[in-house]
Formats: C-alpha cells, sequence, structure tokens
C-alpha cells in the first residue's frame, strides 16, 4: 500500500483505542483536550508500530516520509468538523435536524462507488476520492452558499488558503498531494472525473430533498437562489 514509509492502520487502530478508552474515563474532557491526549498517543503508536522500520532495500533515502500519526490526528480532528457542519441551504429552510457537508459527501462517494453506467474511460476509483474530498476545505471555512453574498472568487480564495492549511498539517507528502490535487481538479472542473462527481453532487442534493419531502418535513418557503 505505501511501502515501509507508510503509516500503518495498526499503529492508527492501536493509538485511536488507546485515546478512547482513556476518553471514556474522563467523559467531560473538550474536544480540545482529547485532542491532546489523541497526538501523544497517536505520536507513541507510531515509533512502537512496525510501521517504522528501516527502509526497504531499493527504497529511496531521499523519499518525502509518510505523515506522522500525530500529523494524522491532527488532520483527522479537524475533518470532525465536516461531521458537525450542516448544509446551509437546508438550514435556511428551516429543517430540523439537516445533514452533514459529512453526509453529503459519504453519499456521493458510495454513489461513485455503485453507479453502473459512468462514461466510457472514467475512473472510477478516482471519482470516490474526488467525491470524499470536494467540500473538505468546508471543515474550516463552512458551508458559502450564493446566499452569502460571497463573491466565486473569494469562496475559492478562502477554500484554497483552508486546503492549504489541511494539507499541511499532513506534513506534506503524496497524501497531501494526492488531495490537493483531487480539490483543485473538481474545483476547475478540469476533467471527465470532475464533470461526473458534478453531476454526483446536483444528483445527491435532489435525493436528499425528496427524502425531505417524503418525510413530511415542512420546509419554509423560501426563494431558491441560483
Amino acid at each position: 500500500m505505501g511501502g515501509t514509509r507508510a503509516l500503518s492502520f495498526s499503529s492508527l487502530c492501536a493509538a485511536s483505542l488507546a485515546a478512547a478508552a482513556s476518553a471514556t474515563r474522563s467523559p467531560l474532557l473538550s474536544s480540545r483536550h482529547r485532542a491532546r491526549h489523541l497526538r501523544p498517543r497517536f505520536a507513541a503508536a507510531a515509533m512502537s508500530s512496525s510501521s517504522s522500520p528501516a527502509p526497504a532495500p531499493g527504497a529511496d533515502p531521499a523519499a518525502p516520509a509518510a505523515p506522522s500519526a500525530s500529523s494524522a490526528i491532527d488532520f483527522l480532528t479537524l475533518c470532525y468538523c465536516l461531521k458537525t457542519t450542516k448544509r446551509a441551504g437546508w438550514v435556511r429552510r428551516g429543517l430540523q435536524g439537516p445533514e452533514s457537508v459529512a453526509d453529503h459527501m459519504y453519499r456521493m462517494g458510495v454513489m461513485a462507488l455503485v453507479a453502473a453506467d459512468l462514461p466510457a474511460g472514467v475512473n472510477r476509483d478516482r471519482c470516490v476520492k474526488m467525491a470524499i474530498v470536494h467540500d473538505i476545505a468546508e471543515a474550516i471555512v463552512g458551508d458559502i452558499t450564493p446566499a452569502d453574498g460571497v463573491p466565486k472568487e473569494e469562496k475559492s480564495r478562502r477554500e484554497k488558503e483552508a486546503l492549504d492549511h489541511m494539507c499541511s498539517l499532513l506534513g506534506g507528502g503524496s497524501r497531501a498531494d494526492e488531495i490537493r490535487e483531487l480539490w483543485m481538479e473538481y474545483e476547475n472542473n478540469a476533467t471527465l472525473e470532475a464533470k461526473v462527481v458534478k453531476d454526483f453532487d446536483k444528483v445527491e442534493m435532489i435525493l436528499q430533498a425528496l427524502e425531505y419531502e417524503k418525510g413530511k418535513l415542512i420546509l419554509i418557503q423560501c426563494p431558491v437562489v441560483h
């Protein structure tokens, strides 16, 4: 998967289990304090894990190292905000308990995974990845919509700045580069995959609206902002 330089799944699991055990003993800890507990535990797990042996024979010693466990948990802690940031359009329409940004991206990823009629030549795996990162900057800037009156160029600038910060939390490297590349590809509508994922974005929103109506949730009658 990533060679000996990759942060192993086992080290992440070990650290998260240890952190969870600590958190259950202190249920009143704030998220900030929990993050302080998580970082050293992830770092310790990474150092003790078999994921950090000497480079394999033939490996490039100059190759950039994978993100440390500490960097990974900083990044993942920030991604938590995607689970708590509600989609602004539904909030404005008065919905109770509307979907989060993470909800939206997750189902788009599933759409990319199961769609049986992708256009010829489309890379399905790339679509899945793009779907789960296309709104990742909203962990910092929130869900900016046309109703906010933010010019498109300014919205893009804020999101790009947020993306750069999130990638810096990973310490750069191939994973951060891939996230940035996928996000820019979607933002610029630069490839066939980006166009497909933008279609999924619209379809997911329509499907969610139908589900809200089916659930007999009351929508405040507001003009739709285009």
